[in-house]
C-alpha cells in the first residue's frame, strides 16, 4: 500500500465520508449492482463493480466465492476471478507495524528478514524470514489502517443502500443475511488472533496424522496484526493432480497407486477432523494443500504409522497388539487457518445419520436426518419435503464424486430447504462446502472414488466409537420390562375403546396431503367472493342514489362516495393479486 492509499483511508474515516458514500452509490448505479446482485443476474457486471469499489469489496467478493449457501454457482465462478490489485507496503511501514504490535524491532527477533514480500493481498502481505535459532519462517503482516478501512466501508455501504432506497422487490438472495455474514467474515479475517488459535489447535490435532503436516504457529511472535509460522516445503497439490500419467505401464501403475493413497489420506484425515475432532478446515482448496517429496537423507523417510490396533481384556489383564507400516516418501501440508468449522457432538451425530441414510438410499430416513440438522423457520409439511428431497437426490445417489457439481447441488439443496421453511445450520453448510472443495482434489486424484465409498467409512467408524453395547442392552431391558408390565392392561384398554365408540364419544380426524394449503385457497376464494358481492351491492346502491337524487346534493355525494370506495377496493384487490402472483 502506498502513502496515498493510506491517506485515502484516513480521509474516508474522517471528514470526507459523504464523498465516499456518493462514490459507492455512483459505482453501484452504473453497474446496476443492487438489482443484478439481488436477482443473481449479470455476475460479470457485479464483479466489475466490486473491483471499482476497492479492497474491502474485493475481499468481500472473494469470501462470498466460498459461500455457495449465499450466492448462486454462476456468481461463485465469477467472484473467483477477483484479484487483489494492491501495491506492497514499504519495509519501513512493515517495520513500524511489527514494532507497534510486538514492542520489538524486526532485528531483535529475526536473523534474516526479506524486505520484499513474496505475496501481497488485500488484507496483508507475507515475507520469508529466519529466526535467531536458524528456523525458517513465514511472516504475515497486515496492511496499515486495514481495520479502519473495512469497518468504514461496511458502514458506508449500508448507508449507500439506504440512499438507493431499496424497494421490497422479489430477490433470489437474502441481502440482510449476506451483509451480516460478510461483515462477520471480514472482521474475523482481519483479526489474526483468531487464525493463531485455529492454527495452534489444528496443529495439535492433525500434525503427523499419517502423511499430513501442519505448520507451527509461533505464538510468542504473533499478535492481532502479525502471524509467524514455520516455512513449509511443497507446491499446490493441483499440480500433482494435473500431471499426465507416464506412458510406461509399470510407472503408470505406481503413479495411480500413489494418487489413490493420497486421495484416501485426505479423506481419512478429513473424516477424523469432522467426526473425531469436531473441528475441520473449512477451505481446503488446492492452494491451501501442498505436496512435496522427502529427500533421501531426510530422517522422516523412515517414519511409521499405525495401521491396525487390537485390544483384548481378560480380568485384570489387558493385551494390545499394534501393527505399523512405513509411511510413503511424500507429505501433504495444510495451510491457512482463517476459515475453520466447529461442530457440536449432537450436530456431528446428526451429520453421521445423514451419511448413514444416504448410504442406504432411503429417502424417508434421509429426510428425517436432514430435518435434524436444520432450523425450522415456519410450518413444515414433512411428507411433501420428503417427496421433493427424494426426487432431487435420486440422480446424485447414482453418481461418483467426479460427476457431481457440488456448488450447484448445495445451492439447490439450500433453495429446497428455504422453500420448505427450513434453514440449513451454518456449520453444516460450511462442512458441505469444505467437502465440495476437497471433492475437487480427490476426484482428480482418483476419479473412481464414489460418494458412497467415502460416506460409508465416515459413519461406520463414528457409530462404532459411539455405540455402547452395555447402555443399549440396559435400555432394551427397561423397554422390555415396561412392555411386559403393560401387556395385561391391553384387554382393559380395548374394552374402554369399545365403550367409547358405543356411547358415540369417539371422534376420527381426517387429514390429507396439502390440506392446509387447500383450505387457505378455499378461504381466499370465499373471502373474495363475499367482497365482490358487497362491492356489487355498493355500486348498485350508489347508482340508484346518484340517479335519483340529482336535486339532493347530500344524497348524491353519498352515492359518489360509494363509487370511490368501490374503486379503491377494486384497485387494492388487483394490486394484491399481482403481488401474490409474483411473490410465488
Amino acid at each position: 500500500m502506498t502513502d496515498e492509499y493510506i491517506s485515502k483511508i484516513e480521509e474516508i474515516t474522517g471528514r470526507d465520508q459523504r464523498k465516499r458514500v456518493l462514490e459507492i452509490v455512483r459505482i453501484m448505479r452504473r453497474h446496476d449492482f443492487v438489482r443484478n446482485f439481488m436477482k443473481q443476474q449479470n455476475p460479470e457486471e457485479v464483479r466489475f463493480a466490486l473491483e471499482e469499489l476497492g479492497p474491502t469489496f474485493i475481499k468481500g467478493g472473494q469470501i462470498l466465492s466460498t459461500r455457495p449457501d449465499l450466492i448462486s454457482p454462476a456468481f461463485i465462478s465469477e467472484f473467483k476471478k477477483l484479484q487483489d490489485d494492491v501495491q506492497i507496503d514499504s519495509f519501513e511501514s512493515v517495520s513500524k507495524t511489527f514494532r507497534e504490535q510486538t514492542k520489538k524491532n524486526i532485528s531483535d527477533v529475526f536473523d534474516k528478514f526479506d524486505e520484499k514480500p513474496f505475496a501481497s493481498a488485500s488484507i496483508g502481505q507475507t515475507h520469508h524470514a529466519v529466526l535467531k535459532n536458524g528456523t525458517q519462517v513465514v511472516v504475515k503482516v497486515q496492511h496499515p489502517k486495514i481495520k479502519e478501512l473495512v469497518e468504514t466501508d461496511l458502514t458506508l455501504f449500508r448507508q449507500a443502500l439506504k440512499i438507493l432506497k431499496l424497494a421490497p422487490e422479489i430477490t433470489v438472495v437474502d441481502p440482510k443475511e449476506i451483509l451480516n455474514q460478510l461483515q462477520e467474515s471480514l472482521l474475523n479475517e482481519i483479526n489474526t488472533e483468531i487464525e493463531i488459535k485455529n492454527g495452534l489447535e489444528f496443529y495439535r490435532l492433525n500434525n503427523h496424522d499419517g502423511i499430513i503436516e501442519v505448520p507451527v504457529v509461533y505464538e510468542e511472535y504473533s499478535t492481532q496484526k502479525i502471524l509467524v509460522t514455520s516455512r513449509m516445503d511443497g507446491e499446490s497439490i493441483k499440480k500433482l493432480a494435473a500431471r499426465s500419467l507416464s506412458d510406461d505401464t509399470t510407472e503408470r501403475k505406481l503413479q495411480k497407486k500413489e494418487r489413490t493413497y493420497i486421495a484416501n489420506a485426505l479423506v481419512k484425515n478429513f473424516t477424523k477432523q469432522v467426526f473425531v475432532d469436531n473441528f475441520f478446515h473449512a477451505d481446503p482448496h488446492p492452494g491451501n494443500i501442498l505436496f512435496y517429496r522427502l529427500k533421501q537423507d531426510d530422517p522422516r523417510i523412515n517414519e511409521l504409522e499405525s495401521t491396525h490396533e487390537f485390544e483384548k481384556k481378560s480380568g485384570s489383564i489387558k493385551a494390545s497388539i499394534k501393527t505399523e507400516q512405513k509411511l510413503p516418501p511424500y507429505r501433504l501440508v495444510y495451510l491457512d487457518f482463517g476459515m475453520m468449522g466447529r461442530l457440536s457432538p449432537l450436530l456431528a451425530e446428526g451429520i453421521a445419520n445423514v451419511i448413514v441414510a444416504l448410504s442406504k438410499k432411503d429417502t424417508q430416513e434421509i429426510s428425517q436426518a436432514v430435518l435434524s440438522i436444520c432450523n425450522r423457520t415456519g410450518e413444515i409439511d414433512e411428507e411433501d419435503f420428503t417427496d421433493q428431497l427424494g426426487i432431487f437426490l435420486t440422480p446424485y445417489l447414482k453418481q461418483g464424486l467426479g460427476q457431481i457439481d457440488f456448488p450447484v447441488m448445495l445451492y439447490d439443496i439450500i433453495k429446497l430447504c428455504r422453500k420448505n421453511n427450513l434453514q440449513v445450520k451454518p456449520e453444516v453448510t460450511l462442512l458441505i462446502k469444505a467437502f465440495g472443495s476437497l471433492e475437487g482434489i480427490v476426484s482428480q486424484l482418483d476419479p473412481d472414488l464414489s460418494l458412497m465409498d467415502v460416506a460409508r467409512p465416515f459413519a461406520k467408524e463414528y457409530f462404532k466409537r459411539k455405540f455402547n453395547w452395555k447402555n443399549e442392552l440396559d435400555e432394551d431391558l427397561i423397554t422390555f420390562g415396561r412392555a411386559v408390565k403393560s401387556t395385561p392392561q391391553i384387554p382393559i384398554k380395548i374394552e374402554k375403546l369399545l365403550d367409547t365408540l358405543n356411547q358415540g364419544r369417539g371422534r376420527f380426524t381426517l387429514r390429507f396431503k396439502g390440506q392446509d394449503t387447500f383450505i387457505d385457497r378455499i378461504e381466499t376464494i370465499v373471502n373474495r367472493l363475499i367482497i365482490t358481492i358487497i362491492l356489487a351491492s355498493i355500486i348498485l346502491s350508489s347508482s340508484l342514489l346518484v340517479q335519483g337524487s340529482m336535486e339532493h346534493p347530500a344524497i348524491y355525494n353519498i352515492g359518489v362516495a360509494g363509487y370511490m370506495i368501490s374503486f379503491i377496493v377494486i384497485i387494492w384487490m388487483v394490486a394484491s393479486a399481482i403481488w401474490h402472483h409474483f411473490k410465488k
